[in-house]
């Protein structure tokens, strides 16, 4: 299918298709739940382009379902400054949520053309 959209969601802006997962910073959600991404930048569906200045208020639904939520890898900083024997190593795993993209569906189109 040649249906993406980028979406700003979680602090970035994301290039999403249809029936794949992506990982977000993340979200206040329980597994299983489903939610609607609303601050479309970008749609291109079937060959037609709709940019949005800056969003794309109410054309578009983006519909997202909550697979899980997981440690992201491990991020290292080291902090050193020269000729003071001074070092410091810190690190973190940043807490992320797995998200599927289920639909990019226009706004009152049927489901039969609403890819899902």
């Amino acid at each position: 299918m040649d249906s993406y959209a980028i979406v700003n969601a979680s602090g970035r802006q994301l290039w999403v298709e249809e029936n794949r997962f992506y990982d977000l910073n993340k979200l206040a959600l329980q597994v299983g739940d489903t939610f609607s991404l609303n601050q479309i930048l970008l749609v291109k569906q079937n060959g037609v382009l709709e940019i949005g200045k800056p969003f794309l208020e109410g054309k578009y639904i983006i519909e997202a379902k909550v697979l899980r939520h997981l440690s992201g890898s491990k991020i290292r900083v080291y902090k050193m400054r020269p000729k003071k024997k001074t070092r410091k190593t810190f690190g973190f795993r940043p807490k992320l949520t797995r998200v599927y993209i289920s639909s990019i569906c226009k706004v009152g189109a049927s489901k039969s053309t609403c890819y899902l």
